[in-house]
């Protein structure tokens, strides 16, 4: 069996070309100048996933509007994945519009260290937030018998974005921290000169800090 090693934070994305109910796609180049989240699922026909599918659908256009897609991904082929999303159509009401990749000889999921010998032979819910430069930024995985929590996915997209664009940090719960709201974290300086901007500029009502080292601002 082919061995591969799982990419890593900040490494492009491994260049592949999968099968999905959308017809055949080549990541990450198909998606040059989106992001995207690529996330697995343990099988069709199961509760969890069905919530989770419909989840995603339903925040799908919040996705679209940061410029990211959405693509699934199980280790079943493309008819299972065309007849569950019928299902899910006709029983819940709810189209899937995004692509499914059928890994139905877990190639994929070997190559993005899907599949966790202790978890059995399906997917573990992995989710991977990938940029519109076709870098990971994010690998989560999920065990089976946990759904994911779909807002956070699209909160880090937000945070992950936010930070690119404006060169900061987000704290925990962005935008909702304890401490500094929806503020973000100015990088620490990094002189002692830097320090003491720091300072003069809170003392100028600019930005606000705790100390030199823990300074924050609003956008």
């Amino acid at each position: 069996m082919e061995e591969f090693r799982i990419p890593t934070l900040g490494e492009r994305f491994p260049e592949m070309e999968v099968k999905t109910t959308k017809g055949v796609k080549k990541l990450p180049d198909d998606y040059a100048g989106k992001w995207f989240v690529l996330f697995s699922h343990p099988a069709d026909f199961t509760p969890v996933c069905t919530t989770e599918f419909v989840a995603f659908q339903n925040r799908k256009k919040e996705f679209e509007q940061l410029n990211c897609e959405l693509i699934g991904l199980s280790i079943d082929q493309v008819f299972s994945h065309i007849k569950w999303v019928e299902w899910i159509k006709e029983k819940l009401g709810v189209e899937i519009e995004f692509p499914i990749i059928a890994d139905d000889m877990g190639q994929v999921a070997r190559q993005l260290g899907m599949i966790h010998p202790n978890k059995g032979t399906n997917t573990v819910r992995a989710v991977f937030i990938v940029d519109d430069k076709g870098i990971v930024r994010l690998i989560i995985y999920y065990p089976q018998e946990t759904g994911r929590n779909i807002d956070e996915v699209l909160r880090v997209v937000k945070a992950l974005q936010t930070s690119d664009k404006y060169g900061v940090a987000t704290p925990a719960n962005w935008p909702n921290n304890e401490l500094v709201k929806d503020h973000v974290i100015i990088p620490p300086a990094t002189s002692e000169q830097e320090a003491k901007e720091r300072l003069e500029k809170a003392e100028k009502g600019e930005i606000e800090c705790f100390d030199w080292w823990f300074c924050h601002k609003g956008l």
